[in-house]
């Protein structure tokens, strides 16, 4: 039985597993995730990230739920690529382009003084209001708008970084029952592709206290793209500006919505936890 060499890193408490496949070979990623993301019997992540050649950027990164579905996205688990690749010598630029299936997207690595990548802004590129095949709505567009679901009434914004994104402002998001009211609103038949799904509460220092209930994942402790949505949503309905502190359970990102490109970028913190291997 063949060996695989991996990296358990996490940003902002969303942890995946990283393997570098340039030189060793995933034949089935899904089952990977599967296996490897169980808690008390694997190595217990969020799931797990694959980082391997790009013909069109630096490098590629491909992301895999811990239900073995494979995502479009994911904002902290790019920063952790970042970092990856740095610290690993693998390119010596501090702004690099990273192929996913949400388009290729732009880092900018922010190191410390021994030369080691403790956060990274990345493009997450401009939001999209009028996704149809994300959102069957008849205009394919929802702000502020009615879900019914868990037997209660739902107001929220609908923002696709890519992937799709569902975020509620609520008055206390203690309140919250994360995973009853974020499993129906995920397989609700609004969203034909599942959706992430983003509970927050403005806070009087004017951050956004944000919980995330991931499609594929379940509750997760951070979310990037989550975060992006939440900030887009907040300035979309006047709660924030186009800049925003999002608290999650793991940590806190920041987000800017630039008025200038319509982009939306995030920094956060990028953190190695350890490495081993593990049985193919």
């Amino acid at each position: 039985m063949s060996k695989v060499h991996f990296t358990k890193m996490h940003g902002a408490g969303n942890d995946y597993i990283y393997v570098d496949v340039r030189e060793q070979e995933i034949p089935d990623p899904s089952h990977a995730a599967r296996l490897w993301s169980r808690q008390h019997q694997g190595i217990g992540s969020d799931g797990l990230i694959l980082i391997a050649p790009s013909s069109v950027a630096d490098f590629q990164m491909r992301m895999y739920n811990n239900d073995g579905s494979e995502g479009l996205m994911c904002g902290n688990g790019i920063r952790c690529v970042g970092k990856y690749v740095y610290d690993h010598r693998l390119t010596s630029s501090k702004e690099i382009r990273i192929e996913t299936r949400a388009g290729i997207k732009s880092l900018k690595l922010h190191t410390d003084s021994t030369g080691h990548v403790l956060s990274a802004t990345v493009d997450m590129g401009q939001p999209m209001f009028h996704q149809p095949s994300q959102l069957a709505t008849s205009g394919g567009e929802m702000v502020e708008g009615v879900i019914y679901a868990h037997e209660k009434t739902y107001q929220g914004t609908f923002v696709s970084m890519g992937n799709p994104h569902f975020v509620v402002f609520v008055p206390d998001i203690r309140l919250i029952e994360m995973e009853k009211e974020g499993l129906a609103l995920e397989h609700h038949p609004i969203f034909p592709q599942k959706c992430n799904i983003e509970f927050a509460q403005l806070l009087p220092d004017g951050s956004l206290r944000t919980r995330v209930w991931e499609r594929g994942s379940g509750i997760t402790l951070a979310c990037g793209t989550g975060a992006c949505a939440t900030a887009v949503a907040a300035s979309l309905t006047k709660i924030a500006g186009r800049s925003s502190k999002i608290v999650m359970d793991g940590g806190e990102l920041s987000v800017e919505w630039r008025e200038s490109d319509n982009h939306v970028y995030l920094t956060g913190p990028a953190t190695t936890v350890f490495e081993g291997e593990i049985d193919l």
